[in-house]
């Protein structure tokens, strides 16, 4: 049968080829060392926790709550950008909660696309930026993701050949998968285009707290006048170990927020009025827990800098993010990431997200998670180590997929 139109228009998910190979390696009896999905690994803080149990044992809590946020986490958010970034918001009219940024991400493209309206899109990226566009019947033009000089020749022309005039561009910095930071200087130069373009600014700031060198990154909404056409996503995620728990936020301008609360109520009744409970408690928290949590992956990016770099595997330090953004060793760049992903599983016990999967730009390179404590990582280079050292004499007769295309 021929399949519905919106799925017809996705891209093959690649990341599910790896995730096939690795369930089976691991079913034959094989140790996987994952570094692929960025799915944390750290407990939600014992605090956070025991709220989210008090407040359960309330029945008058597990009826259904505000798809917007109860009132007292609209505030705790923007208490957090008034502390964090010096940026005021109005809890009732510019936030709104989500369940995490993906679904923000992806209900906001719902809300504002019209059938092809054109989104400017950074490449590679987190796969959400693009698809949920692509569901909602958008056109993506791809761009530069390095947020400096080169980011602005793509995106003029972009601007200039598009028709209709682009709808949309998306920011996400610190970047996934790159790890790209940008500056405030950055954001003001895209704010001062997109205003005199009348673009809208859609920013996704997930890993605003995991940051590496004493250098916070910025909010785009700190730039003035920014808030009259952007608005930003964060996540609980990746900041206070909450991944299953599901819960994020979308902040800014009024309209934007406003229609996307609209789209939002008929889809949702938002998450478990428990959960937004703890989730209030950790955002009004002193901050331990998350410099707590940086200070896990930083010791896991520098293991793994290390330990892969003497493995013959070069890695760049990340400056922010849970991610390492590496440049496929030479001898395999040929193969694409993809193939070159399932080479580690097959042959070194090890799990990476190809780069192909956030972006045609991305497929020299693969994504590292530090999704694993710091002995499993010195484990992983010791098995790429090996890999690498026999990959002459046991490789001699694997050729990319693209040699005879």
């Amino acid at each position: 049968m021929e399949e519905f139109h919106k799925v017809r228009r996705l891209p093959p998910y690649v990341f599910e080829q790896v995730n096939r190979l690795k369930a089976s390696a691991r079913a034959g009896g094989a140790d996987i060392i994952d570094l692929g999905m960025g799915n944390p690994d750290l407990p939600t803080p014992k605090a956070i926790v025991d709220k989210l149990c008090e407040v359960v044992q309330d029945p008058r809590t597990h009826r259904y709550s505000a798809s917007k946020g109860i009132p007292g986490l609209r505030r705790a958010q923007a208490s957090y950008y008034a502390s964090r970034f010096g940026v005021k918001l109005n809890p009732d009219t510019q936030v709104v909660a989500t369940l995490g940024s993906k679904e923000g991400f992806a209900n906001m493209a719902q809300a504002i696309t019209a059938p092809g309206d054109v989104i400017l899109c950074p490449n590679p990226t987190y796969p959400i930026h693009a698809f949920g566009f692509l569901m909602a019947g958008g056109v993506i033009r791809s761009l530069s993701v390095e947020p400096d000089e080169s980011f602005f020749g793509p995106l003029e022309r972009a601007v200039r050949h598009s028709i209709p005039k682009p709808l949309a561009l998306i920011l996400n910095y610190p970047s996934n998968p790159t790890a790209y930071v940008a500056t405030l200087d950055f954001y003001k130069d895209v704010i001062a285009f997109a205003k005199k373009h009348d673009i809208i600014v859609l920013s996704d700031l997930a890993y605003s707290e995991i940051y590496f060198d004493g250098n916070p990154p910025p909010s785009v909404l700190e730039v003035p006048g920014a808030i009259d056409i952007t608005v930003e996503f964060t996540s609980m995620s990746k900041t206070f170990s909450m991944p299953g728990w599901r819960m994020g936020f979308a902040v800014g301008n009024e309209r934007l927020i406003s229609a996307l609360t609209r789209v939002k109520s008929y889809l949702d009744y938002g998450a478990f009025t428990p959960i937004q409970v703890a989730a209030t408690h950790a955002l009004n928290g002193d901050g331990s827990d998350i410099a707590e949590v940086r200070s896990i992956y930083k010791k896991r990016r520098d293991v793994l800098v290390d330990s892969f770099g003497k493995a013959g595997f070069e890695v760049p330090p990340p400056a922010a993010t849970m991610f390492a953004w590496a440049k496929i060793p030479e001898k395999f760049r040929h193969l694409g990431s993809l193939e070159f992903s399932k080479l580690l599983v097959e042959k070194a016990d090890v799990a990476v997200a190809p780069g192909i999967g956030f972006g045609e730009q991305g497929d020299e390179h693969v994504r590292i998670a530090l999704v694993e404590n710091e002995h499993r990582i010195r484990q992983a280079a010791r098995n790429i180590k090996r890999f690498l050292s026999t990959a002459d004499d046991t490789l001699h007769n694997v050729v990319s997929l693209n040699a005879h295309r």
